[in-house]
């Protein structure tokens, strides 16, 4: 069964293409070529979003902050010209889930949008997960809560099923690559960003001291490790 995709993206040869060919996945697209027009139908329910940055009226940071607010458990995923490392990170830390930098293939947004949508789906499946307790933090699975000294934490479906991860192999090193394949359900050369961001948004929102972080530490040249002591 296709899914609700919100599209905003104001080039409209690139709109086309990549409406027809999500289209062409039984996906229904909801498309819009202006920001403000957008931000306007936010409120509606979808599946997955797709924002371009650079737009005229409402940027994509700004939809991608709102949608966060209205809508924190649907992927995002955000496309831009600019292949700079700070607007990728700008992009990300907006609470966008995923980037493609243009030029891309067509190819390779249906396979992230693919795998996005079928980690969706795996997540919203019934059965009864796990609820893990590390003093004052706990990390309840079955609803997609985090609490901090009894506080319930505000995270995006990325942010939680990545924290969840790393705290169910407490101390175990897992590289950028291995954190893509297991979170996005993809690995794609210049992704690392997309990791590192989600790791610093959840340090911002665990940690007393994100700089020192107590949980999410990095194990330099390796990757990332959770710490429950």
């Amino acid at each position: 069964m296709g899914k609700h995709i919100l599209l905003v993206e104001d080039n409209p040869d690139i709109a086309n293409i990549v409406s027809i060919n999500l289209s062409m996945l039984d996906h229904k697209v909801s498309l819009f070529n202006d920001g403000s027009q957008a931000y306007k139908q936010l409120n509606q329910e979808y599946d997955l979003a797709i924002f371009d940055i650079m737009l005229p009226g409402t940027d994509g940071l700004k939809l991608c902050k709102r949608m966060r607010q209205l809508h924190p458990e649907i992927p995002i995923i955000m496309l831009t010209a600019k292949s700079s490392e700070l607007d990728v990170v700008v992009g990300l830390e907006s609470g966008a889930d995923d980037y493609l930098s243009k030029p891309f293939s067509v190819l390779e947004l249906q396979a992230r949008v693919k795998a996005h949508l079928r980690r969706c789906k795996s997540n919203t499946q019934n059965e009864v997960k796990s609820c893990l307790t590390f003093n004052e933090l706990s990390i309840d699975a079955n609803c997609y809560q985090v609490k901090l000294k009894q506080e319930v934490l505000e995270t995006t479906a990325k942010e939680f099923e990545l924290l969840h991860f790393l705290a169910q192999h407490p101390q175990r090193v897992f590289s950028r690559e291995q954190l893509l394949d297991e979170i996005w359900g993809y690995q794609h050369a210049g992704s690392g960003h997309t990791v590192n961001s989600t790791v610093n948004r959840l340090r911002a929102k665990l940690e007393t001291d994100p700089a020192k972080p107590k949980w999410l530490i990095t194990v330099w040249g390796v990757g990332y490790k959770f710490d429950g002591s």
